[in-house]
């Protein structure tokens, strides 16, 4: 067997055509449908980036036990087992993150890797005295600082010109070469990853040609998380920005399905396209994700398997998770899965009746692939919960003295393989306590949607048979994940 991963950042599933969007063309992501498994019940497990990365390559959820951090010593790993099959596994990326601290662990499970830089705040070029005021000038002033992400980000833009320059279309080019010396050998997998469409949202001029909006203001592609304030004007141009982006992903996609064409690889090569999750655009009246309820489009998400063993193009309606990914791996290279998988391969008749997903200190949220359950703590601040974790790293700092100077230490878990954890209490000084953590919310109340009569999720409704329902579904999943107690606490749920 030989397969391609590719996995975008912040791909929004209803805007890609075959999933009925129409704002604009996405005819490669249509071709891709066009010939392999489209998957309509797709969802997120863990977020935001590295949580859903665990995810992938853990094959279990880790929202309700560990915010962002590292792989843990015990952890599974879809790449590392399979190089410990005998299969070749390569990894290209423009991700950043997996070089920080809370990150340093996932790319070295696979064989091989590259890392092309230059996306977001990634510190790549050094820029002693940076001409501020030009920078002044040349950016808009809700993402000019001379410090931070917003000062790297200014600061990379003057290193990527040309095409060539931007990282996703390096990824890419890494990937053809990894193909051309290795495509007629057998037992490999490629994974291609690219930050794009992420944001900033910076793409070649000619992807932005087609979203002229008339703005004429500095460069504005990198939106605030949280309630959309923008003029209408600025909210336009970010919203064009976003869709440049995925005009270029959608681009590098079908150069791929080029290739595959070209060297007659839909024979004997797998292929997987998806995402971690999604993005607002001013739905909800929210950018972004981490600060609001976990709306349909964050969390429900795109999916594509081309299986040279069953190929042919057809939608699949069973519910599937994020988590799903790692077992469909070693399914395809008749690895076995280890037990303490949740997930269940993609192409195997293993159906689950209802998902759960979320964020580390938010709600926990609920999905049968008909209505959605969001059930937040009464009070989060004053919520109990703690970090389980021997790799006590952050986003890209370590925890403080503070944050570890109460930690205890925690019998083992039955998926942390007979190991003891640090359990360590969340304070409110914790770096990611304001970031993707608790404190970050701007929406707090549970509610219940109809995605049936309102997709949208525009109005909650009342119905105590589907919510209890849920409730229980949810109960049972969060038991089978060996949620800790307080959990369950925080959300006054009795423990099944």
């Amino acid at each position: 067997m030989k397969t391609v991963f590719v996995l975008f950042d912040s791909l929004n599933r209803h805007l890609l055509g075959c999933y009925g969007g129409t704002r604009f063309p996405t005819p490669n992501f249509d071709r891709l449908a066009a010939r392999a498994q489209v998957f309509d019940k797709h969802y997120v497990g863990s977020l935001p980036c590295m949580p859903a990365r665990r995810d992938m390559q853990t094959g279990r959820l880790s929202f309700l036990h560990r915010s962002w951090g590292p792989l843990e010593p015990f952890d599974n790993s879809f790449p590392e087992i399979l190089k410990q099959n005998g299969v070749y596994t390569h990894l290209v990326t423009d991700h950043y993150h997996y070089w920080e601290d809370g990150g340093a662990t996932y790319h070295n499970r696979y064989g091989s890797y590259e890392f092309v830089r230059g996306q977001e705040a990634d510190a790549w070029k050094a820029m002693v005295q940076p001409p501020w005021e030009r920078f002044k000038e040349l950016f808009h002033a809700s993402q000019y600082s001379e410090e931070g992400k917003y000062k790297h980000y200014m600061i990379n833009r003057e290193f990527i010109r040309d095409e060539a320059d931007f990282p996703s279309v390096q990824c890419f080019k890494h990937g053809y070469e990894f193909l051309d010396a290795n495509r007629d050998a057998d037992n490999w997998l490629l994974q291609i990853e690219t930050f794009d469409p992420h944001e900033p949202f910076y793409a070649p001029e000619r992807f932005k040609r087609p979203f002229q909006t008339g703005y004429n203001g500095p460069i504005l592609d990198w939106p605030r998380y949280g309630k959309v304030d923008e003029l209408p004007a600025e909210a336009d141009e970010l919203r064009a920005n976003y869709y440049a982006t995925v005009s270029l992903c959608d681009f590098l996609l079908g150069e791929l399905l080029d290739y595959f064409d070209a060297h007659d690889m839909w024979k004997d090569t797998a292929l997987v396209v998806t995402t971690d999750h999604g993005f607002l655009l001013g739905e909800h009246d929210f950018w972004a994700k981490n600060r609001m309820n976990m709306y349909e489009e964050i969390v429900h998400i795109p999916l594509f398997v081309h299986d040279p063993r069953d190929p042919g193009p057809r939608r699949v309606a069973k519910l599937t998770q994020t988590m799903d990914v790692a077992p469909t791996f070693l399914d395809l290279f008749g690895v076995a899965t280890p037990s303490e998988m949740e997930g269940k391969p993609l192409l195997g008749p293993d159906a689950r009746q209802a998902a759960i997903f979320g964020y580390f200190g938010g709600a926990v949220n609920v999905t049968d692939g008909r209505y959605t359950y969001h059930r937040f703590p009464e009070n989060i601040p004053d919520q109990k919960i703690f970090q389980y974790t021997l790799m006590p790293n952050h986003m890209n700092r370590r925890f403080t003295a503070e944050e570890l100077s109460t930690a205890t230490l925690q019998p083992p878990f039955g998926w942390s393989k007979e190991t003891p954890l640090l359990k360590i209490p969340v304070i409110e000084r914790s770096p990611m306590y304001f970031n993707y953590g608790p404190g970050a919310l701007l929406e707090k109340d549970t509610r219940l949607y109809d995605l049936a009569v309102d997709p949208g999720q525009e109005k909650p409704i009342r119905d105590v048979a589907v919510e209890e329902r849920l409730i229980a579904a949810m109960t049972d999943l969060m038991s089978a994940n060996e949620a800790p107690p307080e959990a369950f606490e925080r959300l006054q749920l009795d423990k099944s």
